[in-house]
């Protein structure tokens, strides 16, 4: 199975320029023969927009949602991405993952709001969300909710072994691209797709260098500053020595 992610700039609000590039970049991973894109984080309409958070925020089952599961669709290409989801009077940084035919495969609020701008645009979720995806068990997470180790071992332990992750990490933070993303991914024995920004957005500048990182930590595609459309095989993990998996699930001692 092809896996994809797309590291672009972000556009500010709902647009249609926003639809066209999440179009081109699916048709793109169809294409070269992805059965999943990853996008970044709050991609509608746009991260560091919160006038534009509640103001533009949408429900499931809303616009958005039924365009995005269109776009998936036409393009027999999944797509995860993240967006602001309104339910009553709260908001949530949330991420949904379609399916090759359009069909919701999953949705996640996220658990830890990052900074001032995110606590007070945003309610916190509290719910894992897994599911089935080509013959794998997968999970979404945002962003830093990847950094903190007892999530992605909780999902481990639910005996998921792909994460995506729509990601929205400022520059000065290649830390989390070059040590943690793979140290999750190794200590666990399980594929992140880490799928950033480059750029700016009102201001603020994104660090790119998103990446694929395999079950040994090593990353199968990486990107550099600059936007670019990934695609990685995961075919190749079949090949890997079962000796080098982490087996910290089985090994932990608790005292």
């Amino acid at each position: 199975m092809k896996l994809a992610l797309y590291q672009g700039p972000a556009i500010s609000g709902a647009t249609e320029e926003a639809f066209a590039c999440i179009g081109t970049q699916l048709n793109g991973a169809a294409a070269a023969g992805a059965r999943m894109l990853v996008m970044p984080e709050l991609f509608l309409p746009g991260y560091n927009q919160p006038e534009m958070h509640g103001s533009l925020s949408q429900p499931r089952g809303g616009a958005w949602e039924t365009r995005l599961a269109a776009l998936a669709h036409e393009a027999g290409c999944g797509l995860t991405i993240g967006w602001a989801e309104r339910e009553g009077d709260r908001v949530y940084n949330a991420a949904t993952a379609f399916g090759p035919d359009g069909a919701v495969l999953g949705h996640y609020r996220k658990i830890q709001l990052f900074g001032p701008m995110e606590a007070a645009s945003f309610v916190p979720g509290d719910a894992y969300c897994t599911f089935e995806f080509g013959g794998m068990k997968a999970a979404l997470l945002i962003c830093y909710d990847v950094e903190f180790a007892p999530h992605v071992r909780a999902l481990a332990e639910q005996g998921v072994s792909l994460v995506l992750v729509p990601t929205a990490n400022p520059a000065g933070f290649d830390h989390v691209q070059n040590y943690t993303v793979p140290g999750r991914a190794a200590e666990m024995g399980l594929t992140i797709v880490y799928a950033n920004y480059c750029g700016t957005d009102a201001g603020l500048p994104f660090g790119g260098r998103s990446l694929i990182a395999g079950p040994l930590g090593d990353a199968l595609v990486s990107a550099g500053r600059g936007e670019a459309l990934l695609v990685a095989d995961l075919g190749v993990l079949g090949d890997l020595p079962k000796a080098a998996l982490s087996t910290q699930l089985t090994d932990y001692r608790e005292l």
